[in-house]
C-alpha cells in the first residue's frame, strides 16, 4: 500500500497492519514455479504425445493433428473435473494447471458443475458463460488486433 493511504490510516490500524502483515504465511515462491513448471510441461508434454499418436496411427497432419488433440485434453480434462480429481492436481500444481487448454476446461466444467441445481440455461449455461465470455471476447479482440497489424506490416513490406 502506498504511504499516501498509510497516512489516511489512524494509528491503531496502522499498527493492526503492520501486526498482520508480520504473521502473515510467506509463500514459497521457488518451489510453486517449480510445481507450476513440472504440471504444465507434463500436461504438454501429454498433449504431443497426443498429437504424434493422431499423426502416426490416424494418418493426420501435422497441422491437422492439432484440432483433435486439443479435443481430446478438454475432454478429459473435464471428466477430471467431473471426477473431483482436477482440483487435487490443480491444488498441488497451482497455476501449471491454469495456463494449458486444460485450466479453461476445468474453469468452465466446474461453473457448470457448480450451478446444475439452478437448471440448464439459467444455472449451467448461464453461469458457465460468465466465465468462458470474458476469455472468448479478449481472445477474438486480441486476434483481431494482431491481425491489423499483420496486415499493416505486410503492407509497408510490399512498398
Amino acid at each position: 500500500m502506498s504511504n499516501l493511504k498509510n497516512k489516511k490510516l489512524t494509528l491503531t490500524q496502522q499498527k493492526y497492519k503492520k501486526f498482520a502483515k508480520d504473521r502473515e504465511l510467506k509463500r514459497p515462491v521457488f518451489i510453486n514455479s517449480i510445481k507450476a513448471f513440472i504440471a504444465g510441461g507434463l500436461i504438454c508434454t501429454f498433449g504431443q504425445g497426443l498429437k504424434w499418436m493422431y499423426m502416426t496411427y490416424f494418418n493426420f497432419t501435422e497441422v491437422t493433428a492439432g484440432n483433435p488433440t486439443v479435443a481430446t485434453l478438454i475432454i478429459i480434462a473435464v471428466l477430471l473435473t467431473g471426477l473431483g480429481v482436477y482440483d487435487h492436481i490443480a491444488q498441488w500444481a497451482g497455476a501449471g494447471t491454469a495456463v494449458p487448454v486444460t485450466g479453461f476446461a476445468n474453469a468452465l466444467a466446474s461453473a457448470a458443475i457448480e450451478h446444475r441445481s439452478e437448471g440448464f440455461v439459467l444455472g449451467v449455461g448461464g453461469n458457465m458463460f460468465k466465465v468462458a465470455g470474458p476469455v472468448i471476447t479478449y481472445g477474438v479482440f486480441s486476434a483481431f488486433v494482431v491481425a491489423i497489424i499483420t496486415l499493416i506490416i505486410q503492407g509497408l513490406g510490399g512498398i
